[in-house]
């Protein structure tokens, strides 16, 4: 029995009817992205839409299969829903990019199939590896190199995020890639759990360096720095780690709120964090020769992680697109607790550094590097001009996100029943125009905070 959440999202598809093409269209876009789950006889919020016997979903699973090309390899399992037990399909992430007999090629995108255009096809063709590099075996590593602690900590916090406990060690390190069958440790196996992972890829480890002006030099303005470190470990430890030596040279300051003292940070706390983990879970560790760079400067934090943005991702389509190059050790860390929810890491990024007054995160990509910039400039907020001219509605709605911390257009129509979705839609594009408010996702993912 396997329990999943109660609503659709990047890798749970439901389908109220077993029917061919839709079964087909969730198998393609799944196996295009990171693999995930259909289950049969389950509207989209979630509810019961009446019994699937099992024979109608073989036979609809069977003609699927026919208009995928090439095929797509699925697992019946159980699942487990608040309405009861239904049907359902595993699919794993394929190595192979698959499309349907019509010629369409899709990836999972937030709760929606979506279609890739020529030029994404020919990027996501490219990035889909021959072989599944994460779990290849290392060269030279046993499974006494990996760090029985370590795992421990792992399986502890993983029970956590599952209704119930792995049937034995060996068999969930084998079920999460970190040893193959016999027990030899896998790429992702050494990073997670090694006890000494840069003794077999050097590239894992990280290193910070701290400037101490706006450019890479030192005090003098020839060749040097304020402090280096290099970070090695289990990647849990370099993400921790990472995070200390970042807080540590933060410059804190305070504000005082009514009688109260609050500290404020140099950059937000989960910004920061957010940017380290992304560059840990996405970097291309088959890049030899560069680790991950930290390098703080008097106005800036950059973090530079190896490898250009994976598949069919751009620039243009951060947030409202994902694609994991590794995503073995996304759910990794995801299972740790590293990661709160799958996909939204860029979104929590901006969200932090613009609540918190600074300028959203900027992002650079080359073909052989990602750049997150966090900026530690501070936009201190003006009288604002726009509230005589808002109308009450939208009164309503900035009320709102000071409250809550942000909107969505389902909550905007929940305040305002009696008005129709375009009038609203305006209420709040009017507003995202005049600088209020920030938009941020697409689609059903959109939401608003303030600017």
């Amino acid at each position: 029995m396997t329990p999943v959440t109660a609503k659709p999202g990047p890798r749970t598809v439901y389908l109220a009817e077993p029917s061919a093409l839709p079964l087909a269209e969730a198998l393609v876009a799944l196996a295009n992205s990171d693999g995930g789950l259909i289950v049969l006889g389950v509207d989209r919020d979630g509810r019961p839409a009446g019994e699937v016997w099992e024979d109608e979903a073989e036979l609809a699973l069977h003609a699927a299969a026919s208009l995928c090309r090439p095929p797509v390899p699925t697992q019946f399992q159980s699942v487990e829903l608040p309405g009861g037990r239904f049907i359902g399909i595993n699919v794993p992430r394929s190595l192979e990019l698959h499309s349907l007999s019509d010629g369409r090629v899709l990836v999972r995108q937030r709760d929606e199939n979506r279609p890739l255009s020529g030029e994404e096809i020919r990027a996501l063709s490219i990035a889909r590896p021959t072989v599944d590099f994460e779990t290849e075996t290392v060269p030279g590593a046993r499974r006494d190199d990996l760090n029985e602690e370590t795992i421990d900590e792992y399986l502890e916090k993983r029970e956590r995020h599952t209704a119930t406990g792995p049937p034995s060690r060996a068999q969930l390190l084998y079920e999460i890639g970190a040893t193959d069958r016999e027990g030899q440790p896998t790429l992702i196996g050494v990073l997670l759990f090694g006890r000494n992972p840069q003794a077999f890829v050097p590239q894992s480890g990280v290193v910070f360096v701290k400037f101490p002006g706006t450019e890479p030099r030192g005090e003098d303005g020839g060749v040097g720095y304020g402090r280096r470190a290099e970070l090695t470990g289990p990647l849990a430890d370099i993400i921790d780690r990472a995070w200390a030596i970042v807080f540590d040279e933060m410059r804190i300051g305070a504000t005082v709120n009514g009688l109260e003292r609050e500290e404020v940070l140099e950059y937000p706390r989960q910004a920061v964090r957010e940017a380290l983990i992304n560059a840990v879970a996405h970097r291309d560790y088959r890049i030899a020769g560069r680790r991950i760079e930290i390098r703080m400067y008097a106005d800036r934090l950059e973090i530079i992680s190896p490898g250009g943005l994976p598949g069919y991702m751009t620039l243009d389509n951060l947030v409202d697109e994902h694609f994991s190059r590794n995503p073995r050790l996304v759910n990794g860390l995801f299972q740790w607790g590293y990661i709160e929810e799958l996909g939204l890491g860029i979104d929590q990024m901006i969200e932090e550094m613009v609540q918190a007054g600074h300028p959203p995160p900027e992002f650079r990509a080359t073909p052989h590097s990602f750049t997150v910039v966090l900026s530690n400039k501070r936009e201190r907020a003006a009288p604002p001009r726009w509230t005589r001219s808002m109308n009450e509605r939208q009164t309503r709605a900035v009320n709102f996100v000071r409250e809550s911390g942000s909107i969505t257009n389902r909550e905007y129509r929940q305040l305002c029943p009696d008005v129709s979705p375009e009038t609203l839609r305006l209420d709040l594009a009017d507003l995202v125009d005049r600088g209020v408010l920030l938009k941020i996702g697409s689609k059903k993912g959109t939401y608003y905070i303030l600017k």
